[in-house]
């Protein structure tokens, strides 16, 4: 008797399609998105079917930048309209190469890429502080430019670049949860939640409207595996551990902490409110509010997802 593959959860961090350093043409994006699709049939042909998330914060800035540009002759783009472009553009990518992928292995399995909306609360304090960085790193006399000229939000990133930030409120309710669970439960690989959903706010007769906004994908990541009832969540990422003192000569790598660890590690100051930091509290959320049996999180590289579900790389955070 055959035994049915493990659903898991899996959040593709910025690397696995747009590079750091690289202009982040379409065809740099399926470069890398090809060699994503490798890992992902490797742990596809090992026995698992994850339901795969992804970022895109890279490509959302790209099209507000063109949008920028092209103001004086084009019509404008809201963000949260970005956040859906860039879903089902970035979500074709994914799908295509990692069909493609199997094929090549000789399995001929389709993917299924479903544009995600993602309920917020419209009075979420996180509306009045802009917090998320999305877009390329700049230079300060860019920035500036940028700020004067657009009415941007500019936050200096640790490494001394400047990047744009918008508002980023927590995901509360994920719209398409039960079309995504039903092609899951059939047996369907599934890529959903692109960007952490388009984000929606309910008015108080029941309407819903757009919100120009980013929610962070991590957090909605861990929403969709509490409410598909997965037991494991990976978030990949471009480290193999989560580390204390990132950086420094005293920097230690971590295999595996305990949910409470994390918890302290993290209202310690020790993860980047802009790197490490949601991971962590995403992994954190997950495992806290899980309902399915002994849950745990990896956060870990994506070039190392073998290894990862091997419990040989990554750090694991459990209960």
């Amino acid at each position: 008797m055959s035994i049915a593959p493990q659903k898991l959860v899996i959040a593709l961090g910025g690397n696995a399609i747009s590079v750091p350093g690289e202009q982040g043409t379409i065809e740099e994006q399926f470069m890398h998105t090809r060699q994503t699709a490798t890992f992902l049939a490797d742990a596809i042909l090992a026995g698992y079917k994850p339901i795969i998330t992804h970022g895109n914060g890279p490509q959302v800035g790209n099209i507000l930048r063109r949008v920028e540009l092209a103001k004086h002759e084009l019509y404008t783009i809201p963000l949260e309209l970005c956040v859906a472009d860039t879903q089902a553009g970035m979500g074709y990518m994914i799908s295509q190469c990692l069909m493609n992928e199997l094929a090549v292995r000789g399995t001929n399995q389709h993917v299924t890429t479903i544009v995600t909306t993602v309920l917020v609360d419209k009075d979420d304090p996180a509306f009045q502080k802009p917090s998320k960085p999305i877009g390329p790193k700049l230079e300060n006399s860019v920035a500036e430019k940028q700020r004067e000229a657009e009415g941007w939000h500019i936050r200096e990133m640790p490494d001394g670049s400047y990047r744009r930030i918008v508002s980023s409120p927590r995901p509360v309710e994920i719209m398409e949860l039960a079309t995504i669970r039903n092609l899951a439960d059939d047996g369907e690989l599934v890529i959903c939640c692109g960007g952490g959903g388009i984000p929606v706010c309910r008015d108080e007769q029941g309407r819903y409207c757009g919100s120009a906004a980013v929610i962070d994908k991590d957090l909605t990541t861990a929403l969709l595996a509490r409410e598909l009832g997965v037991s494991t969540l990976i978030i990949l990422t471009g480290v193999e551990q989560v580390c204390l003192n990132f950086g420094k000569p005293e920097e230690k790598q971590l295999a595996e902490i305990s949910l409470a660890e994390a918890q302290d590690y993290l209202a310690a100051g020790h993860f980047g409110s802009g790197s490490m930091g949601p991971k962590v509290e995403a992994a954190i959320d997950f495992v806290s509010h899980s309902t399915a049996p002994n849950p745990v999180a990896y956060i870990g590289h994506l070039e190392k997802l073998g290894e990862v579900l091997a419990g040989t790389s990554g750090t694991k955070i459990l209960k």
